[in-house]
């Protein structure tokens, strides 16, 4: 039996799924239906990209794949902050952030950080709980399925744009399901580890990697909401 929706509940269907969307930071082991996941990226394939070129591919992890997959990079990430030498082994495939931060940019980043380390109860000297709490990017949160999305190196920087309409009808789909996720460009310091393990060719740049599962809503770091601009600070209205 099919239900009509009205046009207002179409639209606050659609509203529920974008402004209910956070990076979650903790996930419970409830395995995640491949055919919901197929579901997921049946749906998300649909975003734009210039013209048709739909440059992503995506790799998903569960179980084996993924856990040996965090193992390899845990260690390499313990490994690096007992040898900051190390950090020319790991340089990321593009820039994702800026060489030199500036106002309001790094203003946020700041509030970000230690809003998020507040509510954690990690002070700014307790270098290993910082540690520690950036390591669990590396175990995708716990999440039971792990996404790591590439694009062909040939590809110019209007394919990262392509990706990232991807990406978010992704997380947007899943909020229809129940689901909930944290794109991570945490990742992308160790694209030669996870490049061989996923099995991409060597034509392929890894672009970011997703946290994907149910949400453990007991855990207080899901209580994190991050703020956002007002429209008026970032539209101008041109009559």
């Amino acid at each position: 039996m099919t239900i009509e929706l009205t046009a207002e509940q179409r639209c606050a269907a659609v509203d529920e799924a974008i402004t209910s969307r956070m990076s979650t930071r903790a996930f419970l082991p409830t395995p995640v239906p491949r055919e919901t996941l197929t579901h997921l990226l049946d749906v998300a394939r649909r975003a734009p990209s210039g013209t048709n070129t739909q440059p992503w591919r995506v790799y998903v992890l569960q179980g084996a794949s993924r856990d040996a997959l965090v193992d390899k990079v845990v260690a390499a990430h313990d490994a690096l902050r007992a040898n900051p030498a190390l950090a020319a082994e790991h340089a990321e495939a593009y820039d994702y952030y800026p060489t030199q931060w500036v106002s309001p940019y790094i203003d946020r980043r700041r509030e970000n950080g230690w809003g998020l380390y507040g509510l954690l109860g990690i002070g700014k000297a307790d270098k290993d709980k910082m540690h520690a709490q950036q390591q669990r990017n590396f175990r995708f949160f716990d999440a039971p399925v792990g996404l790591m999305f590439t694009i062909d190196k040939v590809m110019g920087r209007g394919s990262l744009v392509d990706c990232g309409m991807f990406l978010q009808n992704i997380m947007v789909a899943a909020r229809g399901h129940g689901l909930h996720t944290c794109p991570q460009a945490a990742w992308n310091g160790f694209h030669k580890l996870i490049l061989p393990h996923i099995g991409a060719g060597e034509s392929e740049m890894l672009v970011c990697g997703m946290s994907l599962g149910y949400a453990d809503t007991r855990e207080v770091v899901n209580t994190f909401h991050t703020p956002r601009e007002p429209v008026e600070n970032f539209t101008r209205w041109l009559d």
